[in-house]
């Protein structure tokens, strides 16, 4: 079937496909434009089956809260180069993940979420990712979510490459967006001296325990086991989040900070992108 130039043009300007594909695809589908899309789609996963393997080193990640549910969505949208990143519909596209993911039934794993609707759109998210990754040419790869019920804190960095969520007991979300910015300044490795792996901490101390041995050497061992303790009780506050100077008030520690606030912290998720 014979495609007129003006039906090839205006189907290329819609979805910003190679013009010969978009004539090859409206020939084939005997101008049925929804035909001429799907193998489109199918065309494009075919031409990326073995693009798989490139690195994808850049991308956003997004936040969306709906402080109407209390529900708070983070995902974390990857592709090839920081143009991509930055483009008015990879953004887009990254925006609605979270926000689906927060407003809609919830999903564990990308696969799940991929298949619910695109908000404001009749297509799902896969199919909005297909067809951007078919227009690109570039790997995109949805490698994180994470949906939070409940109070939350949110905070994402000015270069959407770094994302914090604060699930909180209590309503002082401010309180947990300023905590958010310490956690992405400070860069707690745990929650509480608990959380952290038994490993890294038997590591530290037998690195103090030598080290003070060597320097204090002519100091009794009751002393020497002080400063032990305090350099570990030092090394343990540096490393958690409860136990760090807030950095909005040196003077308190972030488990003062919350108390203050009324609020408990139940745990953090500290993100930057690609790691």
């Amino acid at each position: 079937m014979e495609i007129s130039a003006a039906v090839v043009k205006a189907f290329r300007d819609k979805y910003g496909l190679p013009l010969m594909e978009c004539k090859r695809a409206l020939a084939e589908a005997e101008g049925d434009e929804q035909k001429a899309i799907e193998l489109l789609r199918k065309s494009g996963a075919k031409a990326m089956e073995n693009r798989g393997d490139r690195v994808t080193e850049n991308g956003r990640i997004a936040i969306f809260t709906d402080p109407v549910k209390r529900v708070t969505a983070m995902v974390e949208l990857l592709c090839e180069s920081t143009p991509v990143a930055n483009t008015e519909e990879f953004i887009a596209l990254a925006n609605a993940l979270a926000e689906q993911l927060a407003t809609g039934p919830g999903a564990a794993l990308p696969d799940e979420l991929f298949m619910q609707p695109f908000p404001g759109t009749g297509i799902t998210l896969k199919q909005a990712f297909d067809d951007l990754t078919n227009k690109i040419r570039e790997v995109f790869k949805l490698t994180r979510i994470v949906r939070i019920e409940g109070f939350c804190g949110a905070y994402l960095h000015h270069n959407n490459a770094v994302g914090v969520l604060l699930p909180i007991e209590g309503d002082n979300t401010n309180l947990g967006k300023d905590i958010c910015m310490h956690i992405a300044s400070m860069k707690p490795k745990a929650l509480s001296a608990e959380q952290l792996d038994p490993a890294d901490i038997e590591r530290e101390r037998n690195i103090v325990t030598e080290t003070v041995r060597t320097q204090d050497a002519k100091k009794p061992e009751n002393i020497i086991q002080k400063i032990i303790d305090g350099k570990m009780k030092d090394f343990l506050a540096e490393k958690t989040l409860l136990g760090q100077q807030f950095v909005k008030d040196p003077s308190k520690t972030v488990q003062q900070i919350a108390d203050e606030g009324k609020i408990v912290i139940k745990d953090m998720i500290h993100w930057v992108l690609g790691n």
